[in-house]
């Protein structure tokens, strides 16, 4: 009986370990929003376009775990993505999620009339490479949209 407890508390140990091993790979909606700052912190100390080559590097500091920051105009063209280099340059106003949602209309909008917000869509986690659902923070500054997201 005390082999078959020591076995149980051992299991325990160990998934519990993993559990919170896996949870510490995803980045939370407060780690969203300080990137968001950061990135503006950023604008406003060196430029805009400064920041937007730190944002593009790949191993910088706009990028943790799932976590990076994207920069577009106000008209849809990627600036800045931290996750995905090819995005960058392109006019991606037409882009859907695989819910036929136009998500980047969506966030500018919120960007215009808000100022700042939240907006739920699906897209590919760099870290799983699977379609996930995702939660965006989203805050204008100036003539360019910042943004981070969480993995749900």
């Amino acid at each position: 009986m005390k082999k078959l407890y020591a076995y149980i508390m051992v299991g325990v140990l160990i998934f519990g370990h993993f559990d919170s091993a896996f949870c510490a790979e995803k980045g939370t909606s407060e780690e969203a929003i300080a990137m968001v700052k950061k990135a503006i912190a950023e604008i406003k100390q060196k430029g805009l376009e400064t920041t937007i080559e730190e944002v593009n590097d790949r191993n910088g500091k706009f990028v943790d775990r799932d976590l990076y920051v994207m920069i577009y105009t106000m008209t849809g063209k990627n600036l800045a993505h931290g996750a995905n280099p090819r995005m960058v340059g392109k006019d991606l106003i037409d882009i859907k999620d695989q819910n036929g949602v136009y998500f980047i209309r969506e966030r500018l909008e919120i960007a215009k009339t808000k100022g700042t917000g939240w907006q739920d869509y699906s897209f590919v986690n760099p870290v799983s490479k699977k379609i996930e659902p995702k939660s965006l923070y989203i805050e204008k500054y100036g003539d360019v949209v910042i943004t981070c997201g969480v993995y749900k």
